[in-house]
């Protein structure tokens, strides 16, 4: 019988506190070593055989690096939810040495919940998804900081117009102070906006050319969801590398959990009390369901844009999506009936949307030519 060791490690910059449990003996803290590839496989080498090691740290800003390197040895490593870790409430003594034996105990006693880990390439994908949207916000400040300068001192176009159109903007560059000190602060805003929405443009032209270089199981997968009211290539990738494999949910319930889009509760005896939503999930995946969500307060029907999305993807799909419309549809209705404030409506439908993603990369992902393994 092979016996097992549990290490624990809380991972930082430069270095690793290392702690051990053994299987059925004391749990003991090792040191603190470098966090350096060589001087992680020379402890791994000090433990004993990969087969017998089992090691898990907390997910965090030093990303997967550990993970991979381990992999590499042929250790068996874990990243687990730091928000999950269980935590004695009446311990106020926190260090790196008491972070990583807490860690080697509670792994042994299976009290830990384990992330899904992205492969190179697929973190790859998810690094520059994210990079535009921190550009999107970027740009919505930039136009935040015009727009109030402009309505702070009066200047106003003459006719309505939509804000932020090309319209707008040839409004916006007529404009001029008497001040140069405001003249200079004028330009400088509208230089930024201009450069945000370059930028922007500049990484969606990259998500597009990263995605035809994509594998092919994951290319699938985001073609199939862009067969839904509101998701475009955008969203459908962001979906795809924030979530991974859908199949790796069991059901969707498991999918809505976590994106964090389920209500939270605070349930005792006979009383039941619901509240508003947990956000204890991928918050990526949380707002582009609810932005499709809006889609759906529309009727069913399919224009250009969605046709075209819809041409290459099969029968079964295109079925699945259309149920979604006539299903989020009737429940938008029923719910803003009922005198729900449509921002709770739309949570509850992009919560239901997930369902549906769920079941269309279920679908896909179930395809013999388009299995997609999980990647270390």
């Amino acid at each position: 019988m092979t016996t097992l060791r549990f290490v624990g490690l809380d991972v930082h910059a430069e270095t690793i506190a290392v702690a051990v449990a053994e299987q059925n003996g004391e749990v003991r803290c090792l040191g603190i070593i470098p966090n350096r590839s060589e001087s992680i496989r020379k402890l791994m080498k000090k433990l004993g055989p990969a087969k017998q090691l089992r090691v898990c740290y907390e997910a965090g800003p030093t990303g997967y690096v550990v993970y991979w390197q381990l992999a590499a040895l042929g250790v068996k490593c874990e990243v687990v939810a730091p928000t999950l870790v269980p935590v004695k409430a009446g311990d106020r003594v926190k260090t790196d040495r008491r972070d990583a034996t807490k860690l080697a105990r509670s792994y042994r006693a299976g009290d830990l919940t384990p992330v899904w880990v992205p492969g190179v390439a697929h973190e790859a994908l998810r690094d520059l998804v994210r990079a535009r949207e921190a550009a999107k916000k970027d740009q919505q400040r930039a136009r935040h900081r015009l727009g109030k300068f402009l309505l702070r001192h009066g200047r106003r176009p003459s006719t309505a117009m939509p804000s932020w159109t090309a319209r707008h903007l040839a409004w916006v560059k007529t404009v001029h102070f008497d001040h140069t000190a405001q003249e200079a602060t004028l330009l400088d805003y509208l230089h930024e906006v201009e450069h945000m929405a370059n930028r922007v443009e500049r990484l969606e032209r990259a998500i597009d050319d990263a995605v035809k270089i994509a594998p092919e199981p994951m290319r699938a997968v985001i073609d199939a969801l862009q067969a839904l009211r509101g998701v475009a290539l955008v969203s459908a990738v962001t979906i795809a590398t924030e979530v991974g494999t859908l199949s790796r949910f069991a059901k969707p319930r498991q999918l809505m959990g976590y994106s964090g889009a389920v209500a939270s509760e605070d349930s005792s005896g006979e009383r039941t009390r619901r509240g508003g939503i947990t956000k204890t999930g991928n918050a990526h995946l949380r707002r582009v369901v609810v932005e499709a969500a809006w889609a759906y307060r529309h009727r069913p029907a399919i224009g250009a844009g969605l046709r075209k999305r819809q041409a290459t993807v099969s029968a079964a799909v295109k079925e699945i999506a259309w149920k979604a419309q006539h299903r989020l549809h009737t429940r938008y209705r029923a719910l803003t009936a009922r005198g729900k404030c449509k921002q709770q409506v739309v949570t509850a439908i992009g919560r239901e949307l997930l369902g549906f993603i769920w079941a269309i990369g279920v679908h896909v992902e179930s395809r013999p030519d388009h299995v997609q393994p999980i990647a270390a």
